[in-house]
């Protein structure tokens, strides 16, 4: 299977590296019996990416890199969001969902140099006016991995001119929707698509700092421009927390550049790691999504991680979810709303103890393209790419869970986690293990 950016946060694991974050002063609070639910300004969305889900997909990187891998799946038209985003808007706003997370693909609205498609902004534009429609909020993404066959050819990130040209479009993004008001993200983990563009052939190894130069300016200067345009913008680059001690030198070099021009910290959490489930896991097993162990309190000592690195600025989780092998139950039984159910509790749970959690979106809205395979499923709703050409959007379990959360704005105040907090857990040692989370 390919790799992905959801291998990102568990292929690292088991690096070891200097603690960079304050230590915690003291034990943890006592959980207290009960759970207050969260505050009626908590921001709760759904996410998607462009070309994970768009289809007639222009030529971009990723074309590329699809059809230059027979192991990939072949793209196809994804989900067709692109013929169908008024049902997807739809779906997301019968959640009661405040928040929808696209992104704006560049190689859409820029097909050749120098050369915008008014037509692809045109895309964009009835898009976010559905989403604006429907009473939600949009967060917009700038770069989620793509980027034009052109500007492919010439290089992509290693190029001198990258940097200069990205701006171009992103200041034409934000100079045409900063009056809707929406979140931003500059940077889809920045750390993850690094590794992908090197994997896949789109950077030499000795360009990787170069890229990480050219990312850190363009977030700087864009940063810039959206709160010239925006006064009040609320703007980050997403990081997939790496669960283990690895987290400081996977993200840290990102995040410590661009921490003067960060609103908020945008966390991406999927996986936590005990010694027990490390132990357990084969080689291939890494490999397999559906198979990484989940531990949804680990969402909470990320949580607290950032909160401790950056006092004070508020937290979003931009990304949260669990994988399943083509929508078929997992083999340790955990289901989607379970895992949903669980994830709330521990937000809610952080939100008690102080951690200024600002809001969460649930990681897809639909099944799409997992960067090479259609296996993976993370959807709130699954669509099997491979076999139904009608892409019938099938509710999970997980849609009627969310529908509660939402309303109820968390889960009940007596709740308690299906899935018991590890003993030891390891998503940010040493404190998750020695002074672990626990249940009343």
């Amino acid at each position: 299977m390919p790799l992905s950016r959801r291998h990102a946060l568990a292929l690292a694991t088991g690096a070891v590296a200097a603690l960079t974050v304050p230590a915690r002063a003291g034990a943890r609070p006592a959980p207290a019996p009960t759970v207050a639910p969260v505050g009626p300004g908590f921001l709760w969305g759904v996410a998607s990416a462009g070309f994970q889900c768009e289809g007639s997909a222009p030529d971009s990187n990723w074309r590329r890199y699809v059809d230059a891998t027979p192991s990939y799946d072949r793209y196809g038209d994804a989900v067709d969001f692109f013929h169908r985003y008024r049902d997807d808007v739809g779906l997301a706003a019968g959640l009661g969902a405040g928040v929808y997370r696209i992104s704006v693909e560049w190689a859409r609205v820029q097909p050749r140099p120098g050369e915008w498609d008014e037509a692809g902004f045109a895309f964009y534009d009835a898009v976010i006016d559905a989403i604006t429609a429907a009473g939600m909020r949009p967060m917009l993404t700038l770069d989620h991995w793509v980027y034009p066959g052109w500007a492919a050819e010439r290089g992509g990130w290693a190029h001198p001119a990258m940097v200069t040209d990205w701006l171009a479009h992103a200041r034409k993004v934000v100079d045409r929707y900063a009056s809707r008001d929406p979140l931003w993200v500059t940077f889809n983990e920045p750390a993850a698509y690094l590794l992908n563009e090197t994997t896949n052939g789109g950077l030499p190894a000795a360009a990787v700092p170069v890229m990480q130069q050219a990312l850190v300016r363009a977030h700087n200067d864009i940063y810039d421009h959206i709160h010239a345009a925006q006064p009040g913008a609320l703007v980050t680059s997403n990081l997939a927390y790496i669960a283990g001690t690895a987290e400081p030198v996977v993200n840290g070099p990102m995040i410590d550049a661009i921490a003067a021009r960060l609103d908020y910290v945008g966390i991406d959490y999927y996986y936590g790691f005990s010694p027990q489930s490390i132990a357990q896991l084969s080689p291939d097993a890494m490999k397999q999504l559906w198979t990484l162990p989940l531990q949804p309190e680990g969402i909470y000592y990320a949580l607290d991680h950032y909160a401790r690195r950056f006092p004070g600025t508020p937290l979003y989780i931009v990304e949260n979810g669990m994988p399943t092998r083509d929508g078929e139950p997992r083999a340790d039984g955990y289901t989607r709303a379970d895992d949903l159910r669980d994830t709330v509790y521990w937000i809610q749970r952080a939100l008690a103890d102080g951690i200024p959690v600002l809001g969460y979106n649930y990681w897809s809205i639909t099944d799409n393209y997992e960067w090479g395979s259609y296996t993976p499923r993370f959807g709130l709703y699954t669509v099997d790419v491979r076999t139904d050409p009608t892409l019938t959007r099938r509710p999970t379990d997980a849609v009627a869970a969310y529908r509660d959360i939402i309303a109820a704005r968390g889960v009940p105040a007596d709740y308690r986690p299906t899935r018991a907090p590890a003993t030891c857990s390891l998503v940010d040692a040493p404190d998750s293990c020695t002074d672990p989370v626990t249940v009343p």
